[in-house]
């Protein structure tokens, strides 16, 4: 399963309308994603807003927050009061037990016109 099916699924079960926003362009051979950013596009229940969530694997979540950082529609899409979170899956546990898929989720916020970011982690 992908980064990108795992994290549809973690937010259907959290109750959340998702759909995937990223695009084959099989002209150029690539996946596009929406407004350079979003892979998957989420309406929480009781929240205000929009969430658009970047899925990868957890080694790559430093590449993807890189390429948000310099992507000028972010600060656009906070400022109207929407967020944005990195996702980062990886199979964790102790050696000769079960592994289980671990959620490592990074929000991008602002603070003044400078885009902050958290880090937690939740058994996914």
């Amino acid at each position: 399963m992908s980064p990108t099916a795992r994290s549809l699924l973690h937010l259907r079960k959290r109750g959340c309308l998702a759909a995937t926003v990223e695009r084959w362009n099989p002209h150029a051979k690539v996946r596009q994603d929406l407004w350079g950013f979003g892979d998957i596009l989420a309406v929480e229940p009781g929240r205000r807003g929009c969430l658009i969530v970047q899925a990868c694997v957890t080694g790559d979540q430093s590449k993807r927050l890189a390429k948000i950082a310099e992507e000028p529609r972010v600060k656009v899409w906070l400022k109207a009061g929407n967020r944005v979170a990195v996702w980062g899956w990886s199979k964790r546990g102790q050696r000769d037990k079960r592994k289980l898929w671990l959620l490592s989720e990074t929000r991008i916020s602002l603070n003044g016109d400078v885009a902050r970011v958290e880090m937690t982690e939740v058994a996914g």
